[in-house]
C-alpha cells in the first residue's frame, strides 16, 4: 500500500512540478504574447509532441498485446469531450477575460480557488470519500498558495474576479471529469485535449487580432507547452487513476511553489518570508494526506474496463489472447464482484459508496 501511495504522490507531484515551471519559463521565453495565442501554442506544442510520441510507442510495440487496448470506449467518450470543453475552451477563455480587468494579485489568490473546488466536486457531487485528515491538509495547501500570492494592499474584488473563479469551476469540472476516463491511455487522453483545445486558442487569438510571432518564439512555447501541459497533464491523468480528483488536485495546488522556486533560479533574489511560510503549509498538508490510512470492508461490483495492471488481488482473470506472463499488461478484463477490506484509496478501483 504504502510503495505504490508514495509513488502516485510523486507522480502528482512531479506533474504539479512542470505545470509551475512552465509560468516562469514562458515569461522568460515569451515576452508580451497575447494570451490567447500563449494558450493555443501551449496546448498544440502538447498535443503535437504527445501524438509524435504515441506514434513512435505504437510502432515500438506493434508486435505485442500491449498496443491493442489503448481505446476510449464510447461510453465514456462524453466524459472526455466535456472535459476538453470545460478545461481546454470554456476555462481558459473565460481567465483570458478575467484577467483583462482584474490585478494580478487578485487573480493569484482567486486561481488557489481550483484545487478548492476541484475537491468539493470530487466530494459533493461524485462522493469521492474525504476524512478530517485529509480535508486539514487540502486546507493547509490551499493557505500555503493564498501566503504565496497574498500582496498586502493591493488585492481587490472587481467584476473580471467572477470570471476567474468560473475558469476555476471549469477547471474544477474538468478535472473530475478526467477522472472518469482515467483508466485508459494517459497520453492518448492528453493528446486529444492538447490537439482539440491548441486550434481553439489559436482561433480565438486569430480573431481578436493576434498574429504568429517568430518561428523560434513558436518552437519554443510549444515545447514549454509540451512539459509543462502534456507531460504534466499526463502525470496528473495517472495520479488521478491512483489518487482519486480531491487528493490528486490537492497536491497539485502545490505548482505555484514551484513556480516560485523556478522564478527565483532564472531572477535571483533572496525568498521573502511568506514563500517559506507558504512551503511549511504545503509541506505540512501533503504530510497529513501521505499518512491518511483509509480501510473497511467494501464490495466491488462488475466492472468491465482497460488499464495497465498485475495479477494483484484485483486482478484475477483469464485472457482471450496468448500470454506469455509479462507484467504489468494492458487490456480489456473484467472483475467480477468481491467483498474484502484492505487500505485503499478512491482510485479506479474504489469508487464506491460510504
Amino acid at each position: 500500500m504504502k510503495p505504490r501511495l508514495h509513488a502516485a504522490v510523486l507522480t502528482a507531484l512531479c506533474a504539479a512540478a512542470l505545470f509551475g515551471a512552465a509560468t516562469p519559463l514562458a515569461k522568460a521565453l515569451l515576452g508580451s504574447m497575447s494570451p490567447f495565442m500563449v494558450a493555443g501554442l501551449f496546448y498544440l506544442g502538447s498535443g503535437v509532441g504527445l501524438g509524435v510520441g504515441i506514434i513512435f510507442r505504437r510502432m515500438r510495440q506493434a508486435s505485442t498485446h500491449a498496443s491493442h487496448d489503448h481505446r476510449i470506449q464510447k461510453a465514456e467518450l462524453p466524459w472526455l469531450a466535456g472535459a476538453i470543453a470545460a478545461g481546454g475552451v470554456a476555462g481558459p477563455a473565460l481567465l483570458m477575460l478575467g484577467l483583462s480587468s482584474t490585478p494580478a494579485a487578485t487573480s493569484s489568490l482567486l486561481l488557489n480557488l481550483e484545487g478548492v473546488l476541484t475537491a468539493i466536486v470530487a466530494w459533493v457531487v461524485f462522493r469521492e470519500n474525504v476524512d478530517l485528515q485529509v480535508f486539514l491538509g487540502m486546507v493547509a495547501i490551499v493557505a500555503g498558495g493564498v501566503m504565496l500570492s497574498w500582496t498586502p494592499g493591493k488585492a481587490g474584488v472587481p467584476a473580471g474576479a467572477l470570471l476567474i473563479v468560473g475558469a476555476c469551476l471549469c477547471w474544477a469540472v474538468d478535472n473530475n471529469l478526467t477522472r472518469k476516463v482515467s483508466a485508459n491511455d494517459a497520453m492518448v487522453i492528453a493528446c486529444l485535449k492538447g490537439l482539440i483545445a491548441g486550434p481553439v486558442n489559436l482561433a480565438i487569438a486569430i480573431a481578436t487580432g493576434a498574429s504568429l510571432p517568430s518561428a523560434i518564439t513558436v518552437g519554443a512555447a510549444m515545447l514549454t507547452g509540451l512539459a509543462g501541459y502534456g507531460v504534466s497533464l499526463v502525470l496528473f491523468v495517472v495520479a488521478l487513476r491512483h489518487l482519486g480528483t480531491a487528493r490528486t488536485g490537492a497536491y497539485f495546488s502545490i505548482a505555484p511553489l514551484f513556480g516560485v522556486a523556478i522564478s527565483l533560479l532564472i531572477w535571483p533574489e533572496l525568498p521573502a518570508v511568506t514563500f517559506w511560510i507558504a512551503a511549511a503549509l504545503m509541506g505540512l498538508g501533503i504530510w497529513l494526506h501521505v499518512r491518511e490510512r483509509h480501510e473497511h470492508e467494501h464490495t466491488h461490483e462488475l466492472m468491465e474496463h482497460s488499464h495497465r495492471h498485475r495479477h494483484d488481488e484485483h486482478h484475477q482473470h483469464e485472457h482471450d489472447f496468448p500470454y506469455a506472463g509479462d507484467e504489468p499488461h494492458t487490456h480489456l478484463h473484467v472483475h467480477l464482484p468481491i467483498t474484502h477490506s484492505h487500505a485503499h484509496f478512491p482510485d479506479i478501483h474504489h469508487r464506491h459508496q460510504h
